[in-house]
């Protein structure tokens, strides 16, 4: 049977108390409605993975994912976080290729296979965007 994941993007909102009081309203819902044998993964802001990682605990339901991450393993690329890096805050998922990233940061399927490879590498479980999926694989196409 697969594993049945309900993913929450908070894009670039709330601010650290927020956060955890959201977070704390989660932690109640899943507990009470979520049935079954199903993951709730909580994608914060970056600043905000560690701390929710800790006010979640070791709750089995409900895990961290970050954002987005790097194609790079390290080096002088200010603002970005690296695979490596979220595997030693315990952070297990990644949403790699969101549309947003797409339009505004101009990422392509190039460039996400590679930070998919990343993702996998550190044994971190990626959660790929495939929204308007034809359109992806029709541009994908025209620029090979």
């Amino acid at each position: 049977m697969r594993n049945k994941i309900v993913a929450g993007n908070w894009k670039m909102n709330k601010t650290l108390e927020e956060a955890q009081a959201l977070t704390s309203e989660l932690i109640g819902m899943v507990n009470d409605e979520v049935k079954g044998n199903v993951k709730v993964v909580l994608c914060t802001p970056f600043p905000y993975l560690h701390p929710v990682n800790q006010q979640l605990g070791s709750n089995k339901r409900i895990s961290v994912g970050a954002q987005n991450c790097s194609e790079h393993d390290s080096g002088a690329y200010t603002g970005e976080t690296s695979v490596s890096m979220l595997k030693s805050m315990n952070v297990p998922y990644v949403i790699i290729g969101h549309s947003e990233r797409r339009q505004y940061f101009g990422e392509n399927g190039k460039l996400l296979a590679t930070k998919v490879d990343k993702a996998l590498a550190a044994g971190l479980t990626p959660i790929f965007v495939v929204a308007n999926l034809w359109r992806f694989v029709r541009k994908a196409r025209m620029n090979n």
